[in-house]
Formats: structure tokens, C-alpha cells, sequence
């Protein structure tokens, strides 16, 4: 297991499969992220201190690392530095984007739960169920919500989600996945 720490052998070793990725080696690529995405999590947990958040972010480094690995000059620095910083600087601005972005996205949350009138034997059912539904989606973290609502409430596509919110399209679909499990575990309860 290499780690930020390591010596010139382990980074030597980074720098290589970074060489790969850069020719678009796959399985170098695997490598990779197998061998150090565990210190790349646990420096962006640090950071964000939301696992589900920092779960994200790292998706959102690998994107970046296999886009960009052909720019990493060793004799600029260790290849885990580079790493690390593309790590460092996702998580700044994560932080900046939560931070800017207000905790309620303003979505009515009757208009999700009750789209349609039910007969009056189905209502107290209806009832319960929207009821249900308001209180699974309202315990859903901002982002998950957000998406899910424009996705399934506006009917738009994760690629459109993601312009809509200015976000990586990876970091869309983890949120929406995540959100439905989420909302499937708080109905299940």
C-alpha cells in the first residue's frame, strides 16, 4: 500500500502508472487507483468531513487523473503530490460550491409527493404516503435532493442535471444513485 509518505521507490511506481494512464492503459489505470485511492479518500474526508461527499470527490480526481495524467511532469515534483493536489483542489472547491449553494433548493416538496389526485378510498393511503415520502426526501442531503427532484420531478436526463447545477455528470449519477438507495432504505423503515 503506497501512501503520501512513501519513498522514492512507491512514487517512482505512481509516476509510472501515471505514464500509462497518460497512453490510456486501462488496466494501468486500475492499478492506480487500486493502490492509492485509499490515502486519496482518507485526505479528502479530512477535508470535506461528509464520506458520502469526499466518496464523490474522489470519483471526480480519477476523472481528472485519467483526463490529465499526460501533464504530470516529475521534475516538477512527486507524483503523489500531483495527486494529492488535484485531491486537495477538488475539495476547495466542493467546499466553496456547498457553501454558496443555500441548504434548501427551494423545491415543493407537495408537488413531488402528490402529483396526482387519488379517489377518496385511496387518499388516506395517498396521505400516508406522501407524507412518507416528504419527510425520506426532505432527510436526503441537499445535492441528492436537488438532482433527484430535477430528474425525476423535471424530467430531465443526469447529463441535463448536471448543467443545470454546474456539477460533473459522475458526480450527478452518484448523488441520484445514492439518493434513491436512501429513499428506498427511509420508505422501507
Amino acid at each position: 500500500m503506497m501512501s503520501p509518505q512513501t519513498g522514492r521507490s512507491e512514487d517512482s511506481e505512481v509516476a509510472g502508472l501515471l505514464a500509462k494512464c497518460a497512453r490510456r492503459d486501462q488496466a494501468a489505470f486500475q492499478r492506480l487507483y487500486d493502490s492509492t485511492s485509499p490515502q486519496l479518500l482518507a485526505c479528502l474526508v479530512r477535508i470535506l468531513r461528509v464520506r458520502a461527499l469526499a466518496e464523490d470527490a474522489l470519483q471526480d480526481v480519477y476523472v481528472q487523473v485519467w483526463n490529465r495524467a499526460g501533464q504530470y511532469q516529475p521534475e516538477r515534483g512527486s507524483a503523489w503530490a500531483w495527486l494529492v493536489s488535484i485531491a486537495r483542489y477538488r475539495a476547495i472547491d466542493l467546499r466553496r460550491s456547498e457553501a454558496r449553494r443555500p441548504a434548501e433548493t427551494g423545491v415543493d416538496l407537495d408537488q413531488i409527493a402528490s402529483p396526482f389526485a387519488a379517489s377518496e378510498p385511496e387518499q388516506g393511503f395517498g396521505d400516508h404516503a406522501a407524507r412518507a415520502l416528504e419527510r425520506c426526501i426532505g432527510a436526503l442531503q441537499p445535492r441528492q435532493r436537488e438532482c433527484i427532484v430535477l430528474a425525476y420531478q423535471g424530467g430531465l436526463s443526469h447529463a441535463e442535471v448536471a448543467v443545470e447545477i454546474a456539477e460533473p455528470l459522475g458526480s450527478v449519477k452518484s448523488w441520484i444513485r445514492r439518493g434513491i438507495a436512501a429513499l428506498k432504505r427511509c420508505l422501507e423503515s
